[in-house]
């Protein structure tokens, strides 16, 4: 019995022990159930941790690249601290989208943040070694917006639970489309290109709603890791990580059996355009815009009270240039200096080295240059002196230069210092054109070579000698003021106060001629003249009216060209002649738009009346004197242009710039020729003069646009003149009649090859 009992007493204290161990158990399942859901709510809340709002959640912050635009909405460029872009879901291809469910989150439609059965296989997979990922699109997508800082065994299942509860966040306040599309446009691919319409930019040149099956393969086979598998650099990992990914397509039924077999057997070839500052169409006048927006961004606010970022807000910048007149004045250019750069550097003293021996200014143009580059700072912070400095740069290493051939660049072996001798050498080019009545700048080329010669030759800030292109600026302010293009001008030397004897500048075996003929042939000595009637001080005034800032001194060398001016503002200067007297200042942006479309700021032309339009066009048909039979003539004969074309060349001293500017009924364009070094330039005028060394830009320039009618330019248009028009007589022959010549032996073939009087001498 005693047994019986204790046996009863052992069995009820240990139901008892029982009973409690299971209230333990529940007490503590419970409390940390109730942990996890206050740690959650705290979460949530943001108690534990910065936790995102739902504005933010639906506006994510990432960093977007803004996006310059030709006028007919073609990508020029961006600009970014990341490169990425983003698209809306309808502009992304399906193939895209079954690409990156198949491969990434299957049961995406099916699950509200959280994979459960991904997440609870997870210990199955640690077991079993094996790496597999369960986290969603909407997990990823968390973490792509808002980053783990830190990371370690004791704060990652915070980081995770966090992550957790931002998808769950996400899923509530967005649907499946705008989730998916949010990912894609975060994501990062290969060559830090961020976003889906970047990547398929980049790498297929599409837009990502034109990506094929097997493009859209590759590009979401980049996810699982960028450097790994970019198709440009490792195709074969590439194409390898392509074919797991066509084959998860066709596990769920997104592709048949005979695509994927197809598929795999072939080549997903790469169309690759990455666009960086350098490289790609109209660099320097990429450059140049993200100056100018940059600088109006510190006066637009956002409706939050910030400042835009160029680089960070997705701005979108519509700009006036014509894709096809920027690739054709960009092949112009190469076309001309490719030529013109080998009679360049077979003039003595440049094909045997002997300039770098002169005394002078030519050794501290060098001297500052071997200073200024990077390599001899670099030596300097290395605490070497200054001598010392200088004879390791003496020392020959492998390097790349610029080169004009297919690839724009040599691999040579060659002292740092000769490399600067090398590179000084280099004939730099400024070209631009424009529409003279909305003054839209259609073409911009600043230089030869963005990656070696950053400087930009059109801007207003770059400034050289502008030569006889100067000139009709004084003879329609002449004009204007009651000169007539048949009246006699002489060409003697000419008496101004203050010296000693009279100013000859060239021509006056000439005698006294017409105006018109006088700026044909670019008399200076006639240039004179005409500036002592109209007075030096009211033609500057006229110069600044007609757009001209930069600085003009009051000096009887103002008319034959010695101010310091751009190319930008010549070209606003010009628009009068076949605007019929209407000066238009050149523009080049159209309007800014916020990532959302909206409208930041827009952009006019602003145009003002400077002479009448009788004026305007008695200057067209002098100007078209200069054409057909003055300096320059070889437009005609040498290079077939026989449009009805007005224009004008320049030449300053000792050749170290070359002007020509020119216009068609349509059209307004101007080129500029000459090394960055003034120094440095033809010692033949037959060759340095602005009728060899900057019209045929022009000419090659036009010739493209006159074959092209998607152009919208009118080979067989012709200036209109104006109504009630009030002309001379005898200027029939020399500006009307075109004279048209293929004979290198003819008379006029020999008047256009003496030398031009075209010089500030």
């Amino acid at each position: 019995m005693h047994t019986l009992k204790t046996q009863i007493n052992n069995s009820e204290q240990a139901t008892g022990k029982t009973r409690r161990y299971i209230r333990r158990l529940w007490y503590s399942f419970i409390s940390i159930l109730v942990a996890i859901v206050l740690l959650v709510v705290g979460i949530e809340n943001g108690m534990v941790g910065y936790m995102p709002s739902l504005a933010e959640l639906e506006n994510p912050q990432s960093a977007v690249s803004s996006e310059v635009l030709a006028v007919d909405g073609t990508l020029l460029g961006r600009y970014y601290v990341l490169d990425r872009s983003n698209s809306r879901f309808d502009e992304i291809s399906p193939n895209i989208i079954n690409a990156l469910l198949a491969t990434e989150d299957a049961r995406f439609y099916d699950h509200a943040g959280i994979d459960p059965v991904a997440t609870i296989a997870i210990p199955f997979y640690v077991l079993m070694h094996k790496k597999r990922g369960s986290s969603t699109i909407t997990q990823q997508l968390a973490k792509n917006l808002f980053p783990r800082k830190s990371e370690s065994v004791f704060t990652l299942p915070f980081m995770k639970l966090k992550e957790w509860v931002l998808a769950v966040k996400l899923e509530r306040n967005l649907t499946k489309q705008e989730i998916i599309t949010l990912y894609l446009n975060t994501v990062p691919f290969g060559d830090n290109v961020y976003g889906i319409k970047n990547a398929s930019l980049t790498f297929y040149n599409k837009t990502p709603d034109n990506v094929n099956i097997d493009e859209a393969a590759v590009l979401v086979g980049m996810l699982k890791a960028n450097s790994t598998y970019n198709p440009r650099t490792r195709p074969k990992r590439a194409k390898e990580r392509r074919n797991v990914v066509l084959e998860q397509m066709h596990k769920y039924n997104y592709i048949t059996e005979a695509q994927l077999e197809t598929l795999k057997s072939q080549e997903t070839p790469l169309d690759y355009h990455k666009i960086d500052y350098h490289d790609g169409i109209a660099p320097y006048f990429r450059q140049v815009v993200e100056q100018y927006v940059k600088q109006a961004c510190k006066d637009l606010k956002k409706p939050d009270g910030t400042n835009y970022d160029i680089y960070k807000d997705g701005l979108k910048i519509y700009t006036t240039i014509d894709m096809r007149m920027q690739r054709y004045a960009e092949e112009a250019v190469q076309e001309h200096l490719t030529i013109l750069q080998k009679q360049f550097v077979a003039q003595p003293g440049y094909v045997d080295g002997a300039v770098w021996k002169r005394k002078g200014n030519v050794q501290t143009i060098l001297n500052n240059a071997i200073k200024a580059s990077d390599r001899y700072q670099m030596l300097r912070n290395q605490d070497k002196s200054e001598k010392a400095a200088i004879a390791e740069m003496a020392k020959p290493i492998k390097m790349k230069v610029f080169a004009w051939n297919s690839k724009r660049t040599i691999d040579t072996f060659m002292s740092p210092i000769d490399s600067i001798k090398y590179m000084k050498l280099f004939l730099q080019a400024g070209f631009m054109a424009m529409d003279p009545f909305t003054g839209e700048v259609k073409a911009w080329v600043g230089g030869i070579d963005h990656n070696f010669f950053m400087y930009d030759h059109v801007n207003i800030n770059t400034k050289r000698q502008v030569g006889s292109t100067i000139k009709p600026l004084l003879y329609s302010f002449a004009i204007d003021n009651g000169f007539s293009p048949c009246g006699i001008v002489s060409t003697a030397p000419q008496e101004f106060p203050n010296m000693e004897t009279p100013y000859d500048a060239g021509g006056s075996d000439e005698g006294d001629i017409m105006m018109m003929t006088a700026l044909a042939k670019s008399i200076n000595n006639a240039a004179l003249y005409i500036l002592k009637q109209v007075g030096i001080e009211p033609f500057i005034d006229f110069a600044h009216k007609c757009g001209i800032t930069s600085r003009m001194d009051a000096f009887p060398s103002v008319a034959l060209g010695v101010s310091d001016i751009s190319l930008f503002e010549m070209l606003g200067a010009y628009s009068m002649f076949p605007n019929g007297g209407m000066h238009t200042d050149p523009y080049f942006l159209i309007k800014i738009e916020d990532k959302n479309g909206m409208p930041v700021k827009s952009f006019a032309a602003k145009q003002k009346e400077l002479i009448n339009s009788n004026t305007a066009f008695k200057m067209v048909k002098m100007m078209r004197g200069v054409v057909n039979a003055g300096t320059g003539g070889r437009l005609r004969y040498r290079y077939g242009i026989h449009n009805d074309v007005a224009g004008k060349t320049g030449t300053t001293n000792n050749q170290a710039d070359a002007w020509f500017i020119g216009y068609t009924p349509q059209l307004l364009a101007g080129s500029w020729v000459g090394c960055d070094d003034r120094e440095f330039r033809f010692r033949s005028e037959r060759l340095g003069q602005g009728a060899a060394a900057a019209l045929p830009i022009w000419a090659y320039f036009m010739r493209r646009v006159y074959a092209d009618s998607k152009t919208g330019i009118d080979p067989n248009k012709r200036f209109e003149q104006p109504a009630g028009f009030d002309d001379c007589q005898a200027d029939a022959t020399m500006l009307d009649g075109v004279k048209q010549t293929d004979n290198p032996d003819s008379d006029i073939e020999e008047t256009f090859r003496r030398p031009a009087v075209d010089v500030d001498e």
